[in-house]
């Protein structure tokens, strides 16, 4: 369980399958919540984590979000016990699921805010390995594992794994985790380039939040470009990529954070960003 000791926190949304409180005035913390099932997918698990990301995206104090998981695990994916009821209606309840994680999943890839996934447990299924996938960093415990999981079930890859896990592991290796299912470990998924950071178990929040803490005192507007055109420019040429990188340049060079920014480096001191 990731839970944060700094009281200095504002909760956001304090009930349900998905809790979000404020950190320290500007660090999100997302945190799913159905540990009974460790974090199982359904309909309203995924409606609940839109609306969440949604918040963020709206509330200007947000400069990192930190993503975690209750109970033991961070997230095993779907919940396979109410797939397995929906019998011949399946099909349908899935049309539903799979449309709120891709959009839950794309509006995280699509925050300003960068998102930092926090890994304790099994992060499995096209649900825990895609949240894994669509984070912008990721810190993970020392006895974290990770599986794709979905051909198991007879079902294939979501929430963006079949484009987003090739893009980040290459093609052999994501070819290998998604039709094998076999587990990686912390050790395996830091070589392999799936993590950031492996850290001691009962150290998982205390390094994410200096993470998030050294994120926030960055830029925010020059981390969300800089996020928008890496996610971006995966499978651009450079020279597809060239125009759009000097187009962002220009613009950000007209804010008072550059200024402010070249002043800090010139004069050898720690930079205060503003966002404008």
């Amino acid at each position: 369980m990731l839970a944060p000791e700094n009281p200095d926190k504002e909760l956001l949304v304090s009930d349900g399958p998905i809790l979000l409180e404020l950190l320290q005035g500007e660090i999100a913390h997302i945190r799913l919540n159905r540990p009974e099932t460790s974090n199982g997918m359904n309909v309203e698990f995924l409606r609940a984590l839109h609306d969440v990301v949604m918040i963020c995206h709206g509330d200007p104090r947000v400069r990192v979000v930190l993503l975690s998981g209750e109970g033991k695990n961070f997230c095993a994916g779907g919940d396979v016990r109410i797939f397995a009821s929906k019998g011949d209606d399946l099909p349908n309840y899935l049309r539903q699921a799979t449309a709120y994680l891709q959009i839950a999943v794309s509006a995280l890839m699509h925050l300003n805010a960068p998102v930092i996934a926090c890994v304790h447990g099994f992060a499995a299924g096209g649900g825990g390995l895609g949240l894994v996938c669509s984070s912008d960093l990721v810190v993970a415990t020392a006895s974290s594992k990770f599986m794709a999981g979905a051909t198991r079930a007879g079902m294939a890859p979501d929430a963006g794994v079949s484009v987003s896990l090739s893009r980040i592991v290459g093609l052999r290796r994501a070819m290998e985790i998604v039709l094998t299912n076999r587990i990686i470990d912390a050790q395996e998924a830091l070589a392999l380039g799936l993590v950031n950071r492996v850290v001691p178990d009962d150290q998982l929040f205390k390094e994410s939040l200096a993470l998030a803490q050294e994120l926030a005192a960055g830029a925010p507007q020059a981390l969300a470009a800089a996020k928008r055109l890496l996610w971006n420019g995966v499978g651009l040429s450079v020279e597809a990529a060239l125009p759009e990188e000097a187009r962002t340049v220009s613009e950000l060079s007209g804010m008072a954070d550059v200024k402010e920014g070249l002043a800090a480096v010139i004069e050898r001191r720690p930079a205060k960003f503003t966002g404008h």
